[in-house]
């Protein structure tokens, strides 16, 4: 076999094994592979793909993309709602074909999602030297541009020969399949090598199962958590993705419905709980609720479970006021366990590490002082998140009236999709989740242009998830015009495969969310809005408006579009647009509902704050005013949690 024959046939046999709660799981850990092809990949894994694929369409199934880097979105978008079991390979060109990876695998790197890269590299052998593409250095001849993932990658590895193919994949597996290794797991394929055939023994090729790690929480650590939490007078659980990535959200919720010790949760953790229950704060941090900033403000014992401790999530370590305030981290991963100097890790899985706490904490229950308080801040919030959602401005709408057409317009299982602008931190902190499965909003690289690609990986994993239980899922696209510019491309790969992705694309002229920032630090929305060029000032922020028509946009390429028109009745026909996209035909390809708003009016207050440094000094009186705005919040950080 070619060594790219042999790598497509090895992935078809691999298996992601699975056990919790007594339910057991296999299924294919590489469904599919996406592939743009070059003269880098066009003879290995592009004619070992059409070879496979003439044989048997089952064994390997071939998937197009439009750009390299959304390629590597849609597998992420999916490995989330699989939680983590199943990803797809990707395989590239080299040169740019490769390097227009890298932005996908920091991405999934930073957010613990996995995704197979395969780029492909110069000739190992240098019979073409230099070949089209190749980066020269003079310092070091060995260096390639795929040398640049290994930073940004949890696993990197090179097959100069095809030997060194059965300890490249099955070291890279293993950290793909691993709950406190995973991320970009990059094996870089010279394109002569991908070629070059060999002798392949058959155990490579035999079928190999892939049990995920759940590492049970130590006695003695549990023993020393609940006799923290038993000291405690005043605890609050922070609930990160972790937690539903070890479905451990009905162990979540009965620790806190024994305890009384309320939630607060986490941009990937949204959806622990539901957003009415008793004791969910909702979002924490810096785009958090009132409600779970109130608490944390407070706390003495933080139990952070599952999450990797974002600066926003600490209000840029400004969030905990209490000087006495201890944290107990649980967290698969010992990075995040040990994050912030704790002196209670807990390195294990978050269902089991609940379950044998629950089991610690028989007879123990938080204050009635402080039931009453989490009473009092949820149901303020509630209101404030009301007003939001009812208040009616016209021409233009508030984004907050927007969030809440959509939210109620959806069905409890449909899944929101986000990732940067403005809308991630007003989805987080206003968003009234019911199912597990329903909000993902990339916020740990905040991607711009991940909303689409990301959205269609969803929805793949949704329909294979209906195809096996029949759980419907329609998934919603929320994206500003900025992101949407970014990187709406994949709605060709939507068309192309009649894909049901509804796009709620809101217009408003800019970067919303970087010109409220800049404002805020004094420097007046700079180079935030789309404007024409003022020549005389070499300004883009007082020209006319740009007569771009993204509408227009998404109808050329093979979209369906839905007007809403300014007005005031600009809310109710969103509702009816998006209950009308979720009435169309499952295989009836995208829809994109495109409405506008008004940049400036903003969500509610989370009465926290984000560290972003204001110049020390300045001609600007609004840059001065901003400075000493900074000092103040500045003075309330911590150096350190412990």
């Amino acid at each position: 076999m070619t060594v790219a024959q042999a790598v497509v046939e090895y992935l078809s046999k691999q298996y992601t094994v699975d056990s919790v709660g007594g339910q057991d799981f296999r299924e294919r850990l590489i469904p599919g592979t996406f592939g743009i092809f070059g003269h880098g990949n066009v003879a290995g894994v592009g004619q070992a793909l059409k070879q496979y694929q003439q044989l048997d369409p089952t064994i390997m199934p071939y998937y197009q993309g439009r750009n390299e880097q959304a390629q590597s979105h849609q597998a992420v978008g999916f490995a989330r709602h699989t939680r983590r079991r199943q990803t797809f390979a990707i395989s590239t060109s080299i040169g740019p074909g490769s390097s227009n990876l890298l932005t996908g695998a920091a991405l999934a790197t930073t957010n613990r999602l996995p995704v197979l890269l395969l780029p492909s590299d110069t000739f190992a052998t240098r019979a073409a030297d230099p070949v089209l593409q190749q980066l020269e250095q003079p310092y070091a001849y060995d260096i390639t541009v795929n040398d640049a993932f290994r930073p940004l990658s949890k696993f990197f590895d090179r097959v100069s020969r095809p030997e060194q193919l059965f300890s490249a994949f099955h070291h890279g597996l293993r950290v793909l399949t691993d709950p406190a290794e995973t991320g970009a797991v990059t094996i870089s394929l010279p394109q002569d090598v991908q070629a070059e055939a060999f002798d392949v023994p058959e155990e490579f090729l035999a079928d190999r199962e892939w049990r995920i790690r759940r590492p049970d929480a130590d006695d003695e650590d549990i023993r020393r958590a609940a006799e923290a939490i038993r000291a405690a007078k005043r605890p609050l659980v922070i609930a990160g993705g972790g937690v539903l990535y070890a479905y451990a959200n009905e162990e979540l919720a009965k620790f806190a419905e024994l305890t009384g010790i309320p939630v607060g949760n986490t941009q990937a953790g949204v959806g622990v709980l539901p957003w009415d229950h008793k004791f969910s704060l909702g979002a924490i941090g810096s785009t958090g609720t009132t409600a779970a900033n109130a608490i944390a403000a407070e706390a003495d014992l933080i139990i952070g479970i599952g999450t990797r401790y974002e600066d926003f999530t600490t209000a840029s370590r400004t969030a905990f006021q209490n000087p006495d305030v201890k944290f107990l981290n649980i967290n698969v991963a010992a990075l995040d366990a040990y994050k912030h100097g704790t002196s209670l890790p807990i390195v294990a899985d978050a269902r089991k590490a609940l379950v044998k706490l629950n089991q610690a904490l028989g007879g123990y229950r938080i204050g009635a002082d402080l039931e009453q308080r989490i009473a009092a801040e949820k149901k303020r919030w509630d209101a404030t998140v009301d007003e939001a959602f009812d208040t009616r401005f016209t021409p233009l709408p508030a984004q907050n009236e927007i969030i809440g057409a959509t939210n109620r317009a959806m069905d409890a299982q449909d899944v929101v999709i986000c990732a940067a602008g403005s809308l991630p931190g007003d989805l987080h902190k206003m968003w009234r989740v019911r199912d597990p499965f329903g909000y993902h909003v990339e916020y740990a690289y905040s991607c711009m242009g991940y909303e689409i690609p990301g959205g269609l990986g969803v929805k793949r994993a949704a329909l294979a998830e209906a195809a096996k239980s029949g759980t419907q899922r329609d998934v919603v696209v929320m994206v500003g015009d900025g992101s949407y510019l970014m990187m709406h491309t994949e709605l060709v790969t939507a068309v192309a495969e009649r894909i049901k992705l509804i796009v709620v694309l809101i217009q408003n002229h800019g970067y919303a969310s970087i010109g409220s920032l800049s404002e805020s630090l004094g420097s007046q929305r700079f180079g935030t809005q789309y404007r024409a060029l003022d020549e005389e000032h070499h300004s883009f922020d007082d020209g006319d408006r740009l007569p771009v028509d993204l509408a227009l946009n998404a109808e050329s390429l093979g979209v369906k579009v839905i007007r809403i028109e300014p007005g005031d009745k600009v809310i109710a026909e969103l509702e009816q647009a998006i209950r009308d996209a979720k009435a169309a035909p499952e295989r009836g390809g995208p829809i994109v509902i495109h409405v506008e708003s008004d940049p400036l009016l903003d969500a509610p207050s989370s009465e926290s704050w984000w560290d972003v440094p204001v110049s020390q000094v300045s001609e600007l009186d609004s840059t001065k005013q901003a400075f000493q705005t900074y000092v103040d919040h500045k003075s309330r950080q911590r150096k350190l949690l412990g």
